[in-house]
C-alpha cells in the first residue's frame, strides 16, 4: 500500500439497507460494509434513528476491516452521505425526530401535491418532500408546532456525523420547493402553504465542508475527528457522479425498474410539458433529468425464473430484430412523451426468446427517443452516454443501446450510489472540483461502440416511433 494515499467514505441510506464505500483518491476500492434494516417492507414511513445505528455498526466494521488490510484510520481525509430523493424529517429543537421519516414512496399526501402545484404554478407530485410538510401539518398540527427544523434524509445523518444542522444540498432541496435558479426559498412556501422559513434549511453546493467528525462519533467508531464531513448529494445524482457524468454533454442513463437519464448542460432545460426536471451543479452547470415508466421490470415480471445469460446468447441471433417491441409494464408514460393511455405492446407470432430479444431493442429505442427529446429541448448536444443500473450488466444489451444510440456507452467498474458520495467527499478536500474528482476516481470497465449494426437500427427506429404515432402516444410530445 503506497505510503502518502489518501481515503474517502461514501455512505448511501437506502430503502432497505445502508452501503458504506471506502475508496481512495485513485478510485480504488478498499472497503465495502453493508447493513440491512430490520423491516420487511416499510415504504410509507421509517425510523431515521434505525438508519443511525445501522450507520454506527457499519463505520466500526469499516475501520476493523481497514485495520486487518493495514490501511490506519488517520488515511481517512472526508466523508459524505446520499439518500433517497424526497424524504423529510420533522425535528425538535434537539434535533430529535417528532415522526418517522416520510418516505418519497409515501403516497398519502397527494392532496397537498396539488395544493403545493396550484400554489406554485409549478408540477408537485406525492413523491416530493414539500407536500409531505404540508401533509405533516395537516395531520399534526399540534407536533407540526413544535418543528424546529425539516431535515431531508442525507441531512439527517450529515447532522448525527458533524453536528451541523440546518444545512442541506441543492440536490436535496429541489423537491422541497427550493428555488435553485434565485438559490432561495420562495415565498409561496411561507405566505400560501403555511410552512415557517426558521424551519427551512440553508441551502449550499454538494461538496461544500461542514465540518469534522463530532467527538461522540469518533468515540462510538473509532474513526479520527480530524475526518471532514462534506455536504452530499441525493442517490440518483450521487449515481451519475459515479457513472463518470462529470461535464457539460455528458448523459448517464440508468435502466433498472424504470429508465433514468440524467447529464450536465451549461442551461437548465425549460419543458412546457414538465417531463424534464432540473438540479443544480456545484460548479454552476444543471444536472437536468427524466424518468420513463419503462425500464427492466419486465425482465423481473416474465422471465424471473429463466436464465438471464442463456436468455442474452439467445438474442444475439436475431440481432438487429425485424419485431418491435414496447415493454411497458404499467399504464401510462411520463418521459421521453407524456401520454396517461400508453400501453405496452409486442409483436405477435414470436417466441419467448424472441420477444426478449425485441424488447431489450424497445428499451433503447424509448433510451434513443429520451436523448433527441433533451437535445431539442436544451439545444446542446448529447456527446458520451455513461451506464449503470441492472441493465448496464448485459453487454449485448450494452451493444444493442450503442447502435441504436449511434453514440458510445461507457460503464465503469463502480457506479453505485456510495461511491459517488465518496467522490463528492473527495472533491474539495482533495481536488479542485467535482469534475476533476470524476476524472481522477472513476474507473471505464467496458467502453461500447456503435458498429454495423446501427444502420438496420436507425431504419427499425423509425418504424417504432411510427407505430406509437399510430396509436396516439407521441401527440403531447410533438
Amino acid at each position: 500500500m503506497p505510503a502518502n494515499y489518501s481515503m474517502f467514505i461514501g455512505v448511501d441510506i437506502g430503502t432497505q439497507g445502508l452501503r458504506v464505500v471506502a475508496m481512495d483518491h485513485t478510485g480504488q476500492v478498499y472497503s465495502t460494509v453493508k447493513e440491512t434494516f430490520s423491516w420487511t417492507d416499510n415504504r410509507e414511513q421509517q425510523d431515521p434513528n434505525v438508519w443511525w445505528a445501522a450507520l454506527v455498526n457499519a463505520l466500526q466494521k469499516l475501520r476493523r476491516e481497514l485495520g486487518s488490510m493495514n490501511s490506519p484510520a488517520h488515511h481517512i481525509k472526508a466523508i459524505s452521505v446520499t439518500s433517497t430523493s424526497g424524504t423529510v424529517i420533522p425535528l425538535d429543537r434537539n434535533y430529535e425526530p417528532l415522526h418517522s421519516a416520510l418516505m418519497y414512496s409515501d403516497k398519502r399526501s397527494l392532496a397537498e401535491a396539488e395544493a403545493c402545484s396550484a400554489a406554485s404554478g409549478l408540477s408537485f407530485n406525492s413523491s416530493f418532500g414539500l407536500p409531505k410538510m404540508v401533509w405533516f401539518g395537516n395531520q399534526y398540527p399540534d407536533r407540526a408546532e413544535r418543528i424546529h427544523l425539516w431535515s431531508h434524509a442525507a441531512d439527517f445523518i450529515i447532522g448525527r456525523l458533524s453536528g451541523v444542522w440546518g444545512v442541506t444540498d441543492y440536490t436535496n432541496a429541489l423537491k422541497s420547493g427550493y428555488d435553485l435558479v434565485n438559490e432561495q426559498w420562495p415565498d409561496y412556501i411561507h405566505s400560501l402553504l403555511h410552512i415557517p422559513a426558521y424551519q427551512l434549511p440553508q441551502v449550499i453546493p454538494p461538496g461544500r465542508t461542514l465540518g469534522g467528525l463530532s467527538a461522540e462519533v469518533a468515540r462510538m467508531t473509532g474513526l479520527p475527528q480530524s475526518i471532514q464531513v462534506v455536504a452530499g448529494m441525493t442517490d440518483g445524482c450521487a449515481s451519475q457522479v459515479a457513472s463518470g457524468c462529470a461535464k457539460p454533454g455528458d448523459w448517464n442513463t440508468t435502466i433498472g425498474t424504470t429508465l433514468v437519464v440524467k447529464g450536465i448542460t451549461l442551461k437548465p432545460i425549460q419543458d412546457p410539458l414538465g417531463r424534464v426536471y432540473n438540479h443544480k451543479h456545484p460548479q454552476g452547470y444543471w444536472m437536468p433529468g427524466g424518468a420513463s415508466n419503462t425500464g427492466a421490470d419486465w425482465i423481473t415480471r416474465d422471465y424471473g425464473s429463466s436464465d438471464l445469460s442463456e436468455l442474452n446468447q439467445e438474442a444475439k441471433k436475431w440481432l438487429p430484430t425485424p419485431w418491435l417491441s414496447y415493454p411497458l409494464v404499467q399504464t401510462g408514460e411520463r418521459f421521453p412523451f407524456l401520454s396517461a393511455a400508453a400501453r405496452g405492446f409486442d409483436s405477435d407470432g414470436i417466441t419467448p426468446q424472441q420477444r426478449f430479444a425485441a424488447r431489450l431493442e424497445g428499451v433503447a429505442y424509448i433510451e434513443r427517443l429520451s436523448y433527441e427529446c433533451i437535445e431539442s429541448l436544451s439545444s446542446e448536444k448529447v456527446d458520451s452516454i455513461y451506464t449503470a443500473g441492472g441493465g448496464s450488466l448485459s453487454d449485448v444489451w450494452l451493444n444493442i443501446r450503442s447502435n441504436i444510440l449511434n453514440k458510445p456507452i461507457y460503464k465503469m467498474k463502480h457506479v453505485e450510489g456510495a461511491v459517488g458520495a465518496a467522490i463528492i467527499a473527495a472533491s474539495n478536500t482533495e481536488f479542485g472540483s467535482l469534475d476533476e474528482a470524476v476524472r481522477r476516481m472513476v474507473q471505464v470497465d467496458k467502453c461500447f461502440e456503435p458498429g454495423t449494426l446501427r444502420e438496420a437500427y436507425h431504419e427499425n427506429y423509425y418504424r417504432f416511433i411510427d407505430v406509437l404515432k399510430a396509436k396516439g402516444y407521441l401527440e403531447s410530445a410533438i
